[in-house]
């Protein structure tokens, strides 16, 4: 699975200075705590996550980022990818330990190698799922982004094309499943809307 960068969404506005923002204030906060401060950024597929998360770790002096994509055990394990990133990534990294994480091998149909992730004032972990569940906890700052179900799909098909085409379908039923059990959405601290259509101000 590719990640959703695509030069169609929005120019930077105001959601990632408010992003931005609210993670240096939750850090401040938390001077004396082991580990980074968290920001999650979750959403439906196609919604723009890992742009907004690039522009994210750009204002935050470089910030690591964790994608859900190197998390899941293939088009079947949205709710599986959950558990794994609390153990691997969140958990540690809330202990003041190095997160350590096997990033999946989408054309192998297994996990790889195992990664590192580089120590941070801040790390900012993007994807469905990324902080649903048990994951939810740990992060000073969750972000829900998302589009018009049709803007979505168009860019999830133009920046994998045939390989997603056939899934699209299977992996939104996942998504309707986990976020609507889990109220995702209305636990996000920010809600960034990243459709043309969209004000400013939701844009990020």
């Amino acid at each position: 699975m590719a990640t959703d960068d695509d030069p169609t969404i929005p120019p930077p506005v105001g959601g990632v200075t408010r992003i931005a923002a609210q993670a240096r204030a939750a850090h401040r906060r938390r001077r004396r705590r082991r580990g980074p401060t968290l920001v999650g950024i979750d959403g439906p597929a196609g919604g723009g996550k890992s742009t907004l998360a690039e522009r994210v770790a750009a204002a935050l002096d470089d910030a690591p980022v964790v994608r859900m994509d190197d998390l899941y055990p293939g088009w079947d394990g949205l709710a599986a990818a959950v558990p794994r990133l609390v153990r691997w990534v969140l958990s540690p990294a809330e202990h003041g330990r190095v997160p350590r994480y096997r990033r999946y091998d989408w054309h192998l149909g297994g996990y790889a190698e195992w990664r590192a992730v580089r120590r941070h004032r801040y790390l900012i972990v993007e994807g469905a799922g990324a902080t649903s569940g048990r994951a939810r906890g740990y992060y000073a700052v969750r972000v829900w982004v998302d589009a018009d179900p049709g803007e979505r799909m168009r860019r999830a098909l133009l920046r994998d094309g045939d390989m997603f085409r056939p899934h699209w379908a299977r992996w939104a039923r996942q998504e309707a499943a986990l976020f609507g059990a889990d109220r995702t959405r209305r636990a996000a601290h920010i809600v960034v809307i990243t459709s043309s259509t969209a004000p400013d101000d939701d844009r990020p």
